[in-house]
């Protein structure tokens, strides 16, 4: 999915929902497991699924009736999501997202930033490698624990 929209850009625009994105990245969630998940408020994490349903970046995958009420199931509309002309507060919102989930991490994060100079040609295949590569990861399924991986690729002023 390409972030095109106003709306898109917006939702992306608050750390809060990247974290909600980030939590939805393996199987869909209701508001209660994405509550414990991200040690949040129901009400707090219901609004901003709001958020995000209304911008097109979140659909309820299921829903069940549980003890005489709805439990919805959310999961995000894409696996993959794709900001081609970043807003600086959707950049500046993920990464503060990032750093949250970095702040918390059990075990110390692999983090490494390294300038290369790069024909446009190797930067393009860099590009496909590392996409193929984050692509291309298994999911060990549930009871293991989860990792992020961010990847980026851009070119300095």
């Amino acid at each position: 999915m390409e972030i095109t929209t106003p709306e898109q850009f917006k939702a992306l625009g608050h750390s809060f929902r990247q974290r909600l994105l980030f939590a939805l990245g393996q199987q869909p969630a209701t508001i209660s497991q994405l509550a414990k998940i991200l040690s949040a408020r129901k009400g707090n994490v219901d609004h901003h699924l709001k958020v995000l349903r209304d911008a097109g970046l979140v659909r309820i995958a299921e829903t069940r009736t549980v003890r005489g009420g709805t439990e919805h199931y959310y999961q995000r509309s894409s696996r993959r999501i794709r900001v081609l002309s970043p807003e600086a507060t959707s950049t500046a919102a993920m990464l503060a997202a990032f750093a949250q989930e970095l702040s918390i991490a059990p075990v110390e994060p692999l983090l490494n930033l390294r300038h290369l100079r790069l024909t446009a040609a190797q930067a393009e295949r860099l590009r496909n490698a590392l996409e193929g590569l984050v692509d291309t990861a298994e999911d060990a399924g549930d009871g293991e624990p989860r990792y992020g991986v961010l990847v980026s690729l851009y070119q300095q002023p």
